[in-house]
C-alpha cells in the first residue's frame, strides 16, 4: 500500500495540469456539499442546547399561535403528562442610567422556565420557583452577548442594580455564550425577568403566552396531545365565551425550529449533491482519458504477473488520494463558503450563528472525499478489465472494441452531467422567476426614501397617555420643520416588522356573534399624515387629523379587504364599529388600500387604523419619516431631537424601509443565490466535460478525418459531424434532464411564490440555452478539426 501511495503522489506531480483539473472540481463540488452540510448539521441535526431537548414540546393553538394567561394556568395544573411546564411573553425594556439608553429585547418567563429547559448559568443563578409571585423582588437574567456589549464582560455585575423601563432590577445571572431561547421565536431576547401572572390569572381572552413543557418519562406526544385535548374540550364547554373553535396541539420544540427551514435545506443539499456527481463524471473522464494513455503500461503490468485485483488497487488508490487532495481544498472553500452564508444568512434561518466547520463536517468531508474517490475511481476500473492486454503491447490499437466501449463510457457520463446540469437549471430558472414576481409584488406603499426608527416611551418621564400623546405631537412638529423632510408620521407596529395584533368588532346594526365567533381584525394605531408619509393610496373618505383626539367623535378608518368582506355591496363611509371594549362605536372615514404588513407573501389581512391622539397613547411608536434625498443622512437630525426632549430614550432599529422590503424576501434571495450558484458551476462542469469528450474525440480521429477530407469531404460536412456527435449527446442528456426536472421540482412548490413547479416558459428557455451553451462548447473542436491537413493526417500515429 506505501510503495502504492509513493507511485500515485509521482504520478500526481508528473500530471500536475491533470491533477490540478482533477481538484479543482472535486473542491468545487466536496467544499459546496460541506458548507451546505455544516447549515444542515447546525439547523437541523445538532441537538437543541438544551438538557433532553428530546422531551421538550409546545403547547400552543394550531401550533404556533399564543394562549391565554388563565388556559395556561388550567393546562398547567390539570395536565397528566408534562414533568415540568412554564410560559414565555415578549418584552421590550429599556435600559437606562448607563452611558446611552438602549431599547432591548427580552421575554418575560415564568419562574420554572430555565427548569423545564434543563439549563444553567454561567454565572449566578437562575430564577428560584416562587419568583414570579406577586411582591418579590425584580431580578433579571442577561445574555452572554448583552454582558459583554454593556457590561464589558464585568462578572461584578451579578448582584448589581440596572434601571429597566424606569424599575430597579438586581441581575442574577449571567447565561452561557451558545444560550438561546427561544429558538423559533423571538431569537433576538438577550435577557430574561420572571413573569407575574396574578393580575391576568382570569383573562382568557389576551392570548400572549408561549408555552413550553417537558414530557414526563415514557409519554409520548401523542399521549401528551391527548391529555391536553381532553382539558382544553372542558375549558370551551365552561368557557364558550372565550374558547369556543380553539384547540392546543403539543409539538417537538425541534420541529418548531427546524419544521419551516427544512424542506429549503434539503432542497439545497439535493442540488449541491448533483453538483459533486457532475464533478465526479468529468474527472471519471479525466481518469479513464489517462488510463488509456496508460494502457501499455498496465498491459505489462499485467504481463510481468500483477492480477485484476492488483492493478484495480493500484487505480483506486490513486483515485482516493486525489479525492481526499480535493477534500482538503474543499475545506479551504467551505470555511470561505460558511462566511458567506453567515454574511447572507437570513436572519429567519434558526441558530444561523452556531454554523461552523466543525468535527462533524470534518468527518463529512473525509467520509464524501473517500467515496467521491472510490465512485470516480471505479470508471477506469473497470474499462482496464475489459482491455485485451496481448492488442495493447502492439503499437496500435485503434479501432479496438475497448477503445470503442471507453468511449460510450465517456460519452454515457457526458449526458448524465448534462442532465444533472439541466435539472439544476430549471430549478434554478424556477427560483428566477419567483424571485421576479416577488419584486413585482405592490406593498401598497412607496418604500424609496423612506427612514424608519422606534422611540420607545417605557420607563420615562412620559408615563401617562396624555403625556405621551403630548411628546408624540411635540416630536413630530419638529421633525417636519428638518430640512430634507418632506413629511413624518408615526405607527404603532411598523408593515413587515412581524406584529400582528388583533381585536374582536363588532358591526352596528347587526346581530350580535355566537359564543366563539367573534369577529377579528387586525389594528393598528397611526398618526396624521401617516398613509400620505408611506405613499399609501387612500379609496375613499379622508385621512386622519389633528381634530380626530379624544373629545371628537371616534373614528376608524379600514383597509378594502375590510370594506369588500363586510360591506361588499354598500359605502362603507359612515358605518359603525365596536372595536374591541370601545364605549362608543367608531365611525369608518376612509378606506385605504391594502399595505403590506404580516409577511410579503401572505394575503392582506382585515386591517383597522385607530387615530393615535383617540387610543390610549402606545408606550412607543415607529416613526415613519420621508425624504427629499438619502433617508440615511436624516439619523443624526432625528435622534438629535428626541434627545432635544428627553435625553434618556432610546432611539433603535433604525432603517429605511427599503431594507425592511429586503428583509421581509432575505429567505427567498438566500434560496435563489445558493441554488443559482450551484446551477452556474453545473453549467460549467458540464460544458467543460462535453468539450473534453469531443476535443479527445477529434484527436482520436484525425487519421479518419483526414482521409475523409482526402476523398473530398468539404470543411463544412466535417464540421457538421463533429457538432452533431455532440449535439446528440446533449440533446439525450437534455430529454433525461427534462424528465428528471418535472419529478424532481415537484418538491420545490414551497419554496415558489405564482410559479408553478411545471412553469411552461422555464421548461422552454432552460434547455434552450443549455443547448445553445453545448452548441458552443461542440463548435470549437470542430471547427479545429475543419484545419485538419489530410498530408499530415494521413501520416497520423
Amino acid at each position: 500500500m506505501l510503495n502504492d501511495l509513493r507511485y500515485a503522489l509521482r504520478m500526481m506531480n508528473k500530471h500536475r495540469l491533470f491533477t490540478g483539473v482533477a481538484v479543482l472540481a472535486l473542491g468545487l463540488g466536496i467544499g459546496a456539499n460541506t458548507a451546505i452540510f455544516s447549515v444542515i448539521n447546525a439547523v437541523v441535526l445538532r441537538p437543541l442546547p438544551y438538557h433532553d431537548p428530546d422531551q421538550l414540546v409546545t403547547v400552543l393553538h394550531d401550533g404556533a399561535k399564543p394562549v391565554a394567561p388563565a388556559n395556561y394556568i388550567d393546562v398547567a395544573q390539570q395536565n397528566q403528562s408534562f414533568e415540568s411546564i412554564a410560559a414565555a411573553q415578549w418584552w421590550e425594556p429599556n435600559l437606562t442610567g448607563r452611558d446611552e439608553p438602549e431599547h432591548l429585547r427580552g421575554l418575560q418567563l415564568t419562574a420554572r422556565m430555565f427548569q423545564v429547559l434543563g439549563v444553567s448559568p454561567a454565572l449566578g443563578r437562575t430564577f428560584n420557583p416562587d419568583e414570579d409571585q406577586p411582591g418579590r423582588e425584580r431580578v433579571v437574567v442577561l445574555s452572554n452577548r448583552l454582558w459583554q456589549r454593556r457590561f464589558a464582560g464585568d462578572p461584578q455585575v451579578v448582584g448589581r442594580q440596572i434601571t429597566l423601563d424606569g424599575e430597579s432590577y438586581t441581575v442574577i445571572g449571567i447565561m452561557p455564550p451558545e444560550f438561546q431561547f427561544a429558538p423559533f421565536w423571538a431569537t433576538r431576547a438577550e435577557l430574561w425577568s420572571p413573569l407575574n401572572l396574578a393580575p391576568r390569572a382570569n383573562n382568557r381572552g389576551g392570548q400572549s403566552l408561549r408555552v413550553f413543557a417537558r414530557l414526563k418519562p415514557g409519554v409520548t406526544r401523542s399521549a401528551a396531545q391527548a391529555d391536553v385535548a381532553t382539558i382544553f374540550r372542558r375549558l370551551e364547554q365552561e368557557f364558550p365565551q372565550t374558547n369556543k373553535g380553539l384547540a392546543l396541539s403539543v409539538e417537538p420544540l425541534h420541529e418548531q425550529v427546524v419544521g419551516k427551514t427544512r424542506p429549503a435545506l434539503l432542497i439545497l443539499f439535493g442540488a449541491v449533491s448533483f453538483v459533486l456527481l457532475i464533478a465526479c463524471a468529468n474527472v471519471a473522464n479525466l481518469m479513464m482519458a489517462r488510463a488509456t494513455s496508460r494502457q501499455k503500461e498496465i498491459a505489462l503490468r499485467t504481463a510481468l504477473g500483477a492480477s485484476s485485483s492488483r492493478i484495480a488497487r493500484q487505480l483506486l488508490v490513486e483515485s482516493v488520494l486525489l479525492g481526499l487532495v480535493g477534500g482538503v481544498f474543499s475545506l479551504v472553500l467551505s470555511t470561505v463558503g460558511v462566511r458567506v452564508l453567515l454574511a447572507l444568512g437570513p436572519g429567519s434561518l434558526p441558530r444561523l450563528e452556531t454554523i461552523k466547520v466543525d468535527l462533524p463536517t470534518l468527518a463529512f468531508t473525509l467520509g464524501v472525499s473517500i467515496i467521491t474517490g472510490l465512485l470516480f475511481g471505479l470508471a477506469p476500473v473497470l474499462q482496464t478489465r475489459k482491455w485485451n492486454w496481448h492488442d495493447s503491447l502492439k503499437e496500435s490499437t485503434r479501432g479496438s472494441s475497448a477503445g470503442r466501449g471507453r468511449v460510450n463510457t465517456r460519452r454515457l457520463l457526458v449526458v448524465s452531467e448534462v442532465a444533472l446540469a439541466l435539472m439544476l437549471l430549471v430549478g434554478g430558472g424556477l427560483m428566477v422567476r419567483s424571485f421576479a414576481h416577488l419584486r413585482a409584488v405592490d406593498p401598497g406603499f412607496t418604500p424609496d426614501h423612506l427612514l424608519t426608527m422606534t422611540v420607545s416611551l417605557a420607563g420615562s418621564a412620559h408615563s401617562t397617555p396624555e403625556k405621551r400623546i403630548a411628546f408624540f405631537n411635540d416630536l413630530l412638529q419638529r421633525l417636519d420643520s428638518l430640512p430634507g423632510v418632506q413629511s413624518a408620521s408615526a405607527i404603532n407596529h411598523l408593515p413587515l416588522a412581524g406584529d400582528v395584533w388583533t381585536v374582536p368588532f363588532t358591526i352596528e346594526g347587526r346581530p350580535a356573534p355566537a359564543p366563539g365567533e367573534k369577529q377579528g381584525g387586525v389594528y393598528r394605531i397611526v398618526r396624521p399624515d401617516y398613509f400620505r408619509t408611506m405613499g399609501g393610496t387612500l379609496l375613499k373618505g379622508r385621512d386622519f387629523t389633528t381634530h380626530d383626539n379624544d373629545t371628537s367623535t371616534p373614528v376608524v378608518i379600514v383597509n378594502e379587504p375590510f370594506a369588500k368582506r363586510h360591506w361588499p355591496n354598500e359605502d362603507p363611509l359612515g358605518k359603525r364599529i365596536r372595536v374591541a371594549d370601545d364605549d362608543t362605536p367608531r365611525e369608518i372615514v376612509g378606506v385605504v388600500k391594502a399595505l403590506k404588513q404580516d409577511q410579503w407573501t401572505a394575503e392582506p389581512n382585515l386591517e383597522m387604523y385607530l387615530p393615535h391622539l383617540q387610543s390610549a397613547g402606545p408606550r412607543g411608536l415607529s416613526l415613519v419619516v420621508r425624504s427629499s434625498g438619502d433617508p440615511l443622512a436624516l439619523v443624526g437630525a432625528i435622534e438629535n431631537q428626541v434627545w432635544s426632549i428627553d435625553k434618556n430614550l432610546p432611539v433603535s432599529d433604525i432603517k429605511t424601509m427599503q431594507e425592511v422590503v429586503a428583509g421581509s424576501i432575505e429567505q427567498h434571495r438566500f434560496n435563489l443565490f445558493l441554488l443559482g450558484l450551484f446551477a452556474f458551476v453545473a453549467l460549467v462542469l458540464a460544458v467543460v466535460g462535453i468539450y473534453g469528450v469531443m476535443s479527445e474525440s477529434v484527436s482520436s480521429r484525425t487519421h479518419e478525418i483526414g482521409i475523409r477530407m482526402a476523398l473530398g469531404a468539404q470543411p463544412a460536412d466535417v464540421l457538421r459531424m463533429v457538432v452533431r456527435q455532440g449535439m446528440t449527446l446533449a440533446v439525450i442528456g437534455i430529454v433525461i434532464g427534462l424528465v428528471g426536472a418535472f419529478w424532481l421540482t415537484q418538491f420545490m412548490s414551497k419554496l415558489l411564490y405564482e410559479v408553478s413547479p411545471t412553469d411552461s416558459v422555464t421548461f422552454l428557455l432552460i434547455p434552450l440555452a443549455l443547448a445553445v451553451v453545448v452548441l458552443c462548447a461542440c463548435l470549437i473542436p470542430a471547427r479545429r478539426a475543419t484545419r485538419v491537413d489530410p498530408l499530415v493526417a494521413l501520416r497520423y500515429e
